[in-house]
């Protein structure tokens, strides 16, 4: 079951920072730079099935400890960082939770097959046409 926004939002820490880039003075004053900081193994809307195929999907993006951080420091507003940060990691979850359907392999039909073979041979024989006789 997928996870709702808010079931997300309980579970993760926020930590504020300046940010660089553009912004001015107003860079120097204000914490601007979000980043939010999620624990798997806490997340208790998560069964433990859906916690190993997380760790397993995300594996390159969480640290020793098993925390996932996303940071957006894009806008001079800490609220659209904010924002920007909590959207990144709700389609992160859920991109990550979904399950593809197993391939159905199908033959390819006889028809294909002729049509191939006859195209197949009609150029042969062109190319063969395009010879000089011997004699």
């Amino acid at each position: 079951m997928l996870p709702t926004r808010a079931e997300i939002l309980k579970s993760v820490i926020f930590k504020t920072s300046r940010s660089g880039g553009k912004g001015g003075q107003n860079v120097n004053k204000v914490s601007s730079k979000v980043e939010i900081i999620f624990n798997l193994d806490t997340a208790q809307f998560l069964n433990d099935e859906e916690k190993a195929l997380l760790k397993s999907r995300l594996q390159n993006r969480l640290d020793t400890e098993g925390l996932l951080h996303i940071v957006s420091q894009e806008d001079r507003s800490q609220l659209l960082n904010k924002e920007k940060a909590v959207a990144k990691l709700v389609d992160l979850i859920k991109n990550s939770l979904i399950v593809q359907k197993k391939r159905k392999p199908t033959k390819v039909p006889k028809s294909v097959i002729e049509k191939r073979l006859k195209d197949k041979s009609s150029n042969a024989e062109r190319k063969r046409n395009r010879k000089l006789p011997d004699i």
